[in-house]
């Protein structure tokens, strides 16, 4: 199998992504909007990865976080809010409104988890467990749940624990914190000049979901630890912090190879990051030439990350459109409003 995650050019597949995908068998896929045009073209087109996989957990990841950040939405799906508006939270909660927010936090998770597995995807890229600080870049933002690293872990755990029952999985992000960072890593590469001391406030919701089964790096440099490598290609960070500190042992993919963060070519980048610790590659945009060169120059997976996919994909389920499924959504929609 391939340590990489690949994107797709389309609506649906190509022959040459055909052909391409049965031979190199990747870990699995991920979806953006180019990707989706209405539910029924969705869910072949997950089905076609599926039947093509030979796995019917094979992971097919998407972008729905709610908020800036969702691939799916009107007018054939659901707007979800951005999880600082959902929380509601100030910044020194009483544990009354924490209660409440955790509620909404997991009534919110399973309905969109629900929505997901209805068209036959079953990983989401969240939740975001950055602690975002007032002077940094805004790409973060209202993504991030709370401003302190106690309600962000509680709500990050409540996002988990609801997409859980929906058969979904979250991928905690962007290990091991991208608070800090001054510049969007899509458009440069940040650099956080912070203490080995903020930096563990920073990670200490990673440290409480350490037991999360799929992890997303930061493209983000951190001098304290390696003032030379950003996280995803750094291997002291992944293996002393990540691994270490933080003591994740799920599945590690790397946040997109595409980003101006990483210098090299596409193929390059995915070698460096799988040398620096990372378990899966995430290519997201579908480009042939970008994929064969990757298949080409990246190893086969390793026996650790083979049992980590196998590990987080385990309890992956799709579902099937009813209307069961449609009043499920709309019960945990309400719930979660009256608890506004």
């Amino acid at each position: 199998m391939l340590p990489v995650i690949f994107g797709l050019s389309g609506a649906c597949l190509t022959a040459d992504e055909q052909a391409f995908f049965r031979d190199a068998n990747p870990a699995g896929y991920i979806l953006f909007a180019r990707n989706i045009e209405h539910p029924g073209q969705l869910r072949a087109l997950t089905d076609s990865l599926r039947n093509l996989a030979g796995r019917d957990n094979v992971p097919i990841l998407i972008d729905q976080e709610g908020g800036r950040i969702a691939r799916l939405g009107p007018p054939h799906w659901r707007v979800w809010p951005a999880a600082a508006a959902m929380a509601g939270l100030s910044d020194s909660p009483a544990s009354t409104d924490l209660d409440r927010a955790i509620a909404r936090v997991q009534c919110n998770y399973e309905a969109l988890g629900l929505e997901l597995a209805a068209m036959g995807i079953n990983v989401t890229c969240a939740p975001v467990l950055d602690v975002p600080q007032p002077d940094a870049h805004d790409i973060i933002g209202d993504r991030a749940f709370a401003r302190t690293p106690e309600a962000v872990a509680a709500l990050g755990r409540a996002c988990l624990a609801g997409l859980q029952v929906a058969g979904v999985a979250g991928v905690i992000k962007h290990i091991p914190g991208h608070g800090r960072a001054l510049s969007d890593s899509h458009e440069s590469l940040p650099r956080v000049t912070a203490s080995e001391s903020d930096l563990a406030a920073d990670g200490a919701p990673f440290i409480a979901l350490a037991d999360a089964t799929m992890a997303m790096t930061a493209h983000v440099i951190y001098e304290a630890w390696d003032p030379g490598h950003c996280a995803s290609v750094s291997t002291r960070v992944i293996a002393e912090q990540i691994r270490g500190r933080m003591g994740f042992d799920g599945l590690l993919i790397s946040d997109d190879l595409d980003m101006k963060a990483l210098s090299g070519d596409i193929p390059e980048r995915a070698a460096a990051v799988l040398a620096a610790g990372c378990d899966i590659a995430l290519n997201c945009w579908g480009r042939l030439d970008d994929m064969n060169g990757i298949a080409e120059q990246v190893p086969v997976m390793t026996a650790e990350a083979t049992e980590r996919l196998a590990r987080a994909c385990a309890p992956l389920r799709v579902a099937q459109t009813c209307s069961a499924l449609n009043a499920r959504i709309d019960a945990l929609v309400a719930r979660r409003e009256s608890l506004a």
